[in-house]
C-alpha cells in the first residue's frame, strides 16, 4: 500500500496498523510534535472524504486519518460480529497507540465515524482532549431521545420523532439479508454519486467517491447490522467529560437536527454549531470545518485565538441550553433612537451582545450604555451608512473585535416629504444615499462576512408601509423603501442556500424622532417647521411605539418572515397593494402627509 500521487504532494505519510484481527490503512500529515487530530470517517466512506479538511488542519496539527474496519485500503473481514463496537475500539486504539503513544488527541467524527466516536470518547475518555461530532449522534442518546418524545406525545415531539423515523429509512433497509449487498455490487455506486451532486452539490473528485465504493457500501452494511437493534432496544447511559463540540447539519437529511435535545445533560462540556448545510459537511464545507475544529482545541487547550474567536466560542459554548439570541452578536444602525434604540434594547434584554451604529456617536453611546444595563457590555460605533468606505471599516472593525454577527438590522433611515417636482437632485441624492445604500451596504458588507462564516445568520431590512403604498408628497421616501422592500425579496432568494435569511419589516405610522427631522421640499424654513411640528404632533396622538416594532423585529427573525407589516394601516395597505392596487392608487391623489 502507498500514497497517490495526490497524497504525495499533500505530504501524506502512509502505514499499516494491526487492529483487531485487521490491517488497517493508516494516513499522517503534519508535523508529530504537533497536537494530534484525528479524523474518523463514516459509511460509505473512505479517509479520503477527509481530505480537504486535513489539508486546513495540517499546517498546525499532526493529523491522522484511518479506513475503517471494511473500507478502502483496510481489511473485509467477513461476518456481521466482526463490526461491534468492541472490535471498532480495539482497532482505534490500536491506530492511537502507533500515531499518538502516550498522549491524549482531538477526536473527530463524521456519519458512522462520529457514532464510533462517540462510543469512544464515553468509554475510554482519557485518550481524548476533545471531540468534534457532525451528523453522527450517540446512538444511546438517540434511543432516550426516541423514548423521551414518546413518553410525552405532543404534537411537535411526534413530528419530530417521526420525521428522525424518516430520515433514518436505510438503517431499516440494511437489516434487510443480501439484498443491500447485492445492490452495491450491482452499480449502486453511481448513482449514490450522482445523487450526492444534486442534493448538496458535492461534485465528484479523486479520491471521493472512492472507486472501492462497491466493496465499501457491501462490507459497511455490517455496522448497521451488528450495533444498530442492539443500541436501540437497550440504550445505555452514556455520559462523557471529554469537551464536545458538535456541528449541527441543519438541511441533513439523515440526522434530525432536534436529536441535540437533551444532550447538554449528558456532556457537560457542550457546544453546538449549526450550519446551513446537508449531510456530507466535511466535502461541502471544508474550509469551515477545519477552522471550527482549530477554534474548539484552542478553547479547550488554551491555544492562540483571537477576540472574535473567544466570543464564537462563548455563544456556541452556551448554545445547548440558551434562550433565543442569548450570546449572538446583533448589529443595529441608526441605533441612537427610535426603532434601532427599541430594537438594541430589546435584544440585549435576551442576553445578546448588542453593536450599537448610528451617525450621531453620542447617541449610540447612550443606546450601548443602556443595552448594557439590561445585557451584555455593548459596543458604540460612529457612522454614516451612506459613507461606503465608513461602512468597510465598521463592518471590517466588528469582525475582527467581536466576531461576526448572527443578526444584522439595517435601520437607518431619514424622511422626506413633498411634491415630486419640488424635489432637487441633492434630495434624491441624500435620501437613496442613505435609505437604499445604507442598507446596501450594510447588507452586503456583513453578508459575505456570515457567508464565509458558514453558520448562517438574519439579516432584517427596516422598510416602510411606504414601500408599498404610492403617495404623491413621498416620491422620493417611498420609492426608497420600495427599493429596499425589493433588494430584500432579492436578497433572501440568493441567501437561502447558505442559510441567512432576510427580511424587510414594514411600519406604517410610528411615534419615532423621523417626523422631527425629515425634510419637507419646497417650503421655507418656517412653513417646514410648522410641517413637522403638525406630523410629529399627529404621530404621538397614533401612538404605536418603538418597543412594538422591536418586538415585530424579534418575532420576524425567530419565525424567519420574509415581510411583516407593523400597524393596523400597513397591514391593511400590504393586502391592498396585492389584492386592489386601484384602490391605493386613488388614494395616493390626496396629500396626506
Amino acid at each position: 500500500m502507498t500514497a497517490s500521487a495526490t497524497e504525495r504532494a499533500a505530504g501524506v505519510r502512509v502505514r499499516r496498523v494491526r487492529g483487531d484481527g485487521v490491517d488497517l490503512a493508516v494516513y499522517e500529515q503534519g508535523d508529530p510534535a504537533r497536537p494530534t487530530v484525528v479524523l474518523v470517517h463514516g459509511y460509505p466512506d473512505t479517509h479520503a472524504v477527509w481530505d480537504e479538511v486535513a489539508a486546513g488542519l495540517a499546517d498546525r496539527f499532526h493529523v491522522v486519518r484511518y479506513d475503517v474496519r471494511g473500507a478502502g485500503a483496510s481489511s473485509r473481514p467477513f461476518g456481521r460480529r466482526r463490526y461491534t463496537f468492541a472490535y471498532l475500539m480495539s482497532d482505534l486504539r490500536a491506530v492511537l497507540d502507533a500515531t499518538a503513544p502516550d498522549r491524549r488527541v482531538h477526536l473527530v467524527g463524521h456519519d458512522w465515524g462520529s457514532i464510533q466516536s462517540w462510543e469512544a470518547v464515553c468509554t475510554m475518555p482519557d485518550r481524548f482532549a476533545s471531540f468534534t461530532s457532525i451528523s453522527g449522534p450517540c446512538l444511546d442518546h438517540v434511543a432516550h431521545w426516541t423514548r423521551r418524545a414518546l413518553r410525552r406525545p405532543t404534537p411537535r415531539n411526534l413530528r419530530r420523532a417521526a420525521g428522525q423515523g424518516l430520515r433514518s429509512w436505510y438503517i431499516y433497509f440494511f437489516q434487510t439479508p443480501l439484498l443491500p449487498e447485492a445492490l452495491w455490487r450491482a452499480g449502486l455506486a453511481r448513482p449514490f454519486a450522482r445523487a450526492l451532486e444534486l442534493t448538496e452539490g458535492v461534485a465528484p473528485r479523486r479520491g471521493h467517491p472512492a472507486r472501492t465504493l462497491p466493496r465499501d457500501g457491501a462490507a459497511g452494511v455490517g455496522l448497521y447490522r451488528a450495533n444498530m437493534p442492539q443500541r436501540l432496544r437497550a440504550p445505555r447511559d452514556r455520559r462523557t467529560t471529554v469537551p464536545t463540540q458538535v456541528i449541527v447539519p441543519t438541511r441533513d437529511l439523515f440526522v434530525s437536527p432536534h436529536l441535540v435535545g437533551g444532550l447538554a445533560e449528558r456532556v457537560p462540556d457542550l457546544s453546538l454549531r449549526p450550519v446551513a448545510a446537508g449531510h456530507w459537511v466535511p466535502r461541502s464545507r471544508p474550509d469551515s470545518v477545519a477552522r471550527w475544529v482549530a477554534e474548539h482545541i484552542d478553547r479547550v487547550s488554551g491555544g492562540p485565538r483571537d477576540a472574535a474567536a473567544a466570543r464564537t466560542a462563548r455563544r456556541t459554548r452556551v448554545a445547548a441550553g440558551r434562550r433565543p439570541f442569548e450570546g449572538s452578536l446583533v448589529v443595529v444602525t441608526g441605533a441612537g433612537s427610535g426603532i434601532g434604540r427599541a430594537t438594541a434594547l430589546a435584544f440585549a434584554e435576551r442576553g445578546a451582545h448588542v453593536v450599537a451604529a448610528d451617525v450621531d456617536l453620542p447617541a449610540a453611546e447612550r443606546t450601548a450604555e443602556l443595552a448594557g444595563v439590561l445585557g451584555p457590555a455593548a459596543r458604540a460605533f460612529g457612522v454614516d451608512v451612506a459613507d461606503r468606505a465608513a461602512m468597510e471599516d465598521f463592518a471590517a472593525a466588528v469582525e475582527r473585535d467581536l466576531g461576526v454577527p448572527d443578526v444584522v438590522v439595517n435601520n437607518a433611515g431619514i424622511g422626506m416629504a413633498g411634491p415630486f417636482l419640488d424635489h432637487t437632485e441633492d434630495d434624491w441624492k441624500r435620501v437613496l444615499d442613505v435609505n437604499l445604500w445604507g442598507v446596501i451596504h450594510g447588507s452586503r458588507l456583513f453578508a459575505a462576512q456570515m457567508r464565509r462564516r458558514g453558520e448562517g445568520g438574519h439579516i432584517v431590512n427596516t422598510a416602510s408601509a411606504a414601500a408599498f403604498t404610492p403617495s404623491r408628497s413621498l416620491p422620493a421616501y417611498a420609492t426608497s423603501k420600495a427599493a429596499v422592500l425589493m433588494l430584500t425579496e432579492c436578497l433572501r432568494a440568493e441567501l437561502k442556500g447558505d442559510g441567512i435569511g432576510v427580511s424587510a419589516i414594514c411600519p406604517g405610522i410610528i411615534n419615532t424622532s423621523i417626523t422631527r427631522t425629515s425634510r419637507f421640499v419646497g417650503r421655507t424654513p418656517s412653513q417646514q417647521e410648522a410641517d413637522r411640528h403638525r406630523t410629529a404632533r399627529a404621530y404621538a396622538l397614533r401612538n404605536f411605539t418603538p418597543e412594538a416594532v422591536a418586538e415585530q423585529i424579534i418575532k420576524t427573525i425567530h419565525h424567519n418572515r420574509a415581510v411583516t407589516p407593523v400597524t393596523p394601516e400597513a397591514h391593511l395597505t400590504h393586502l391592498l397593494s396585492r389584492l386592489s392596487p386601484r384602490t391605493l392608487r386613488l388614494l395616493a391623489r390626496f396629500n396626506l402627509a
